[in-house]
C-alpha cells in the first residue's frame, strides 16, 4: 500500500523529457547537438535575445562557450525581469553590467545584427559608446538602437565616427542626436529609420548624398525641418508619420513641403499623391506635397 502511495504522489514527467534524460544517462547525443557549429549559430541567432542564447550554455560542454560566437547580439532592458526591476532600482545599472560582462567574454570576429533597446542615462554614456564601438569593430551591418527617456529631445550624442562606415545596410535609431561635422558615408546603406531625432534640411541631405544605395527612408515623430527635398533616385519607399516640434508648443498644425526627385525614367521614386495620402493616414500633421 505504500509502495501504491508513494507512485501515486510521485511527480509525473513528460515523456520527451524522459527520452532526453535517458540519453544523457547514456552518454548519447541528441540530434540538435550533432549539427554543425554553422547551423547551431544559425539557431541561436533566431531567439529573440542574447539572454536565451547564453542560457543554452547549460546544455553541455560543447554548448558552454557556443553562444559566445553568434553573429546576432541583442540586448533588452525587459531582458532583465518585472518583478526585479520594480524591487531594484537600480535595474538600469545592472543592464548596462550585463551587456558588459556578455561583450567582454564575446569572441566573434563579424556582427550580421546588433541591437540595445533600454532608458537612457548620460551617466552610461561612456559604456553605451563602447557597445557602438565595439559592434562597428566587428563590422556589423544591421544595427538598431532605440534608446527611450523622460525628456522630449534626444540625448544620446552619436561618434563621428558613426558617419562613416561602408559595412553599414540597415540602420535604426531611436532617440539619437546625429550631429555630423563632414558629409556622411554610408556606402551600402539600403534601409534608414529615425524616430525621435532632431533633423533640419541639410542633415536630411547630408544623408541622402552619403547614401547612394538607400532605398527606404522612415522618419517616424522627427522634428526641426519643414521641408522633404528627396534627391536621391535611389529612394523607393518613403515613409513618413509624425511629427512635432518640441519647441513651438502653440503651433497646432504642422506644415511639411515634401518634394520627390524623378528618375531619368520618367518614374518618380513615389508619386505626389503617395506621399499625401501616406503622411495624413500616418500622421496626424497635414502634409503639402510638391512633385518637382
Amino acid at each position: 500500500m505504500e509502495m501504491l502511495e508513494e507512485q501515486r504522489h510521485k511527480p509525473k514527467i513528460a515523456p520527451k523529457r524522459i527520452k532526453l534524460q535517458e540519453i544523457i544517462a547514456k552518454g548519447e547525443e541528441d540530434r540538435i547537438s550533432t549539427l554543425t557549429d554553422c547551423l547551431l549559430l544559425e539557431i541561436l541567432s533566431r531567439l529573440p535575445s542574447t539572454r536565451y542564447a547564453i542560457r543554452t550554455g547549460t546544455l553541455s560542454k560543447r554548448w558552454k562557450h557556443l553562444w559566445k560566437s553568434i553573429p546576432t547580439l541583442i540586448f533588452k532592458h525587459s531582458d532583465i525581469p518585472l518583478n526585479q526591476c520594480r524591487q531594484n532600482p537600480n535595474s538600469r545599472s545592472d543592464f548596462v553590467s550585463l551587456v558588459d560582462k556578455t561583450l567582454s567574454q564575446c569572441c566573434q570576429l563579424k556582427l550580421k545584427k546588433f541591437v540595445v533597446c533600454t532608458s537612457y542615462d548620460t551617466q552610461f554614456g561612456l559604456q553605451v559608446q563602447n557597445w557602438l564601438h565595439y559592434a562597428i569593430t566587428c563590422d556589423v551591418e544591421e544595427l538598431k538602437l532605440k534608446f527611450w527617456y523622460r525628456g522630449l529631445e534626444a540625448v544620446f550624442l552619436l561618434d563621428q565616427s558613426f558617419f562613416f562606415n561602408s559595412y553599414f545596410t540597415d540602420l535604426a535609431l531611436e532617440g539619437c542626436k546625429l550631429n555630423p561635422t563632414r558629409a556622411i558615408s554610408w556606402k551600402n546603406l539600403r534601409n534608414l529609420c529615425i524616430s525621435y531625432g532632431k533633423l533640419d534640411e541639410v542633415l536630411i541631405e547630408n544623408i541622402l548624398s552619403g547614401s547612394p544605395l538607400l532605398e527606404t527612408l522612415v522618419l517616424k515623430y522627427c522634428y526641426g525641418y519643414r521641408r522633404l527635398d528627396i534627391t536621391s533616385k535611389s529612394v523607393k519607399n518613403l515613409v513618413f508619420f509624425g511629427y512635432t516640434d518640441i519647441f513651438d508648443v502653440f503651433d497646432d498644425v504642422d506644415i511639411i513641403e515634401i518634394n520627390v526627385c524623378r528618375s531619368e525614367s520618367g518614374c518618380e521614386c513615389e508619386s505626389e499623391s503617395e506621399s499625401e495620402s501616406e503622411s495624413e493616414s500616418e500622421s496626424e500633421s497635414e502634409s503639402d506635397t510638391d512633385g518637382n
